[in-house]
């Protein structure tokens, strides 16, 4: 390929997005540029602190626990107040828990700020992904949310090697870091980012049925099966967390072997999500999701056959398609079914099953491994996989085309969004017959994709 033909693909990967967006992405990046204490947490408790690992692991548990409350409470805010006030929220409080943390000697203390960063940590997420579904024309969104998810892992990949050498001179650093870039992102949102929640017109409000609410969104069926397959596909994938680091030691591989093999996932993602996106961004959800269930379920089954640290490799890599693949596809989804007016919950259920996901990965690893084996762990990945794959197909049979959250910029959202007259292409995940939508400010034009 030449130079030209990378530079006009490059540039046909971040056009058309608005420029609010971008603010909301550069937050993204600088948020995981400061991720240290979900990467060093149990390190700083065992190393540093001199903690049990039982003690390590009702901290962590803890931690897990404070995202699953406040996934909901998050997503309610986001509904009720607006996202801007709950991002800017969260991250500030976020901050100030992430640096108290760092201060905390007693085991309850610790214990109990550790809950506090869970939930505050945790509680941008609906926001987030609540923002960029009211900025981001339908047709752009499994893009968007793509470039976010690449921004994640960048900034993961580039805090988790010099978060490492800031470990080796200090914790505290660590801690003040995090909160720092952090309290940068809040000013980021509250300087640059107007509020996007969809007002309701004079129209909608004398016409309006009740009000969403939690109990809404528990009773949407097809949504509820989505979140529940969300489950599933993320029981899978923090094995590579959790099941992978446990068998690998089991194995008689080493720390260092265990990071070779798990840095394949991140260089994988920062290398081809953009390409692998621009690729699929427009094909058929249904089977994207079931094809990206399958390949995450058999990519860690075939873990059971890995004897080398080469072999081992080469199944991160099929699970790490499966990645890049189901984490737009599914939060394109998830937007597309979320009614334009209860985004916020809808997205908070959403993520809470991931936040429910990372309590139970560990419990399932651990369990797996210790009672029956590591070869019992991988093959009950493949079959959560293959019944994820059901799920996605069956779920999907029928969905209209089109759906609750179809409304993009310029159709029911806020008067700083700003809206015009046009039409635009329909969304990648609806069939060519939709309807047309309209199409976003002329001035919101530059593009990105999950959570803060």
């Amino acid at each position: 390929m030449s130079v030209a033909s990378l530079r006009r693909a490059a540039r046909e990967s971040v056009s058309g997005l608005p420029r609010e967006f971008w603010w909301l992405w550069t937050s993204t990046l600088v948020n995981r540029l400061g991720a240290f204490v979900a990467t060093f947490m149990t390190l700083y408790l065992t190393l540093e602190r001199g903690y049990s690992a039982s003690f390590v692991g009702l901290v962590v548990a803890l931690h897990g626990l404070g995202g699953v409350v406040s996934s909901l409470v998050a997503g309610v805010l986001t509904d009720r107040l607006g996202r801007r006030p709950t991002l800017m929220a969260a991250q500030a409080s976020t901050a100030f828990s992430v640096a108290l943390l760092g201060f905390m000697e007693h085991p309850a203390a610790i214990a109990a700020v550790a809950l506090l960063v869970g939930m505050t940590s945790n509680a941008s997420r609906p926001a987030v992904q609540a923002m960029m579904a009211d900025i981001v024309r339908p047709q752009d969104r499994v893009r968007a949310f793509a470039l976010n998810y690449w921004a994640i892992n960048l900034g993961f990949a580039v805090s988790a090697t010099v978060a490492g050498f800031v470990a080796e001179y200090s914790y505290l650093a660590g801690f003040l870091g995090e909160a720092a870039l952090t309290l940068v992102c809040a000013v980021l949102v509250y300087v640059k980012l107007p509020e996007s929640r969809p007002e309701r017109t004079a129209a909608e409000k004398a016409g309006a049925g009740p009000e969403v609410g939690l109990g809404t969104v528990l009773r949407d069926g097809r949504f509820m099966g989505v979140v529940g397959l969300s489950f599933l596909i993320s029981l899978i994938f923090m094995q590579g967390s959790f099941g992978l680091p446990l068998a690998m030691g089991a194995a008689g591989f080493s720390t260092a072997d265990y990071g070779l093999v798990i840095g394949v996932n991140g260089l994988l993602i920062v290398l081809l999500q953009i390409p692998v996106t621009r690729f699929i961004e427009h094909r058929d959800p249904q089977k994207l999701l079931v094809i990206s269930a399958l390949l995450a379920g058999y990519g860690f089954g075939l873990t059971a056959f890995g004897g080398s640290v080469w072999s081992l490799a080469l199944t991160v890599c099929v699970w790490t398609l499966a990645e890049i693949v189901n984490s737009p596809t599914q939060m394109g989804l998830v937007a597309r079914l979320s009614p334009l007016h209860g985004r916020g919950r809808y997205q908070g259920m959403y993520t809470m099953s991931w936040a429910v996901a990372s309590l139970v990965a560990p419990l399932m690893a651990g369990f797996a491994i210790e009672h029956f084996g590591a070869a019992w762990l991988w093959g009950s990945t493949a079959f959560l996989g293959t019944l994820a794959a059901a799920g996605y197909w069956l779920l999907m049979r029928g969905l209209p085309a089109g759906g609750p959250g179809e409304a993009g910029p310029g159709e029911g959202g806020s008067a700083e969004a700003g809206g015009s007259a046009g039409t635009v292409e329909p969304t990648a995940l609806v069939a060519p017959a939709a309807p047309a939508e309209p199409d976003v400010v002329a001035d919101l034009r530059p593009k990105a994709a999950s959570g803060s």
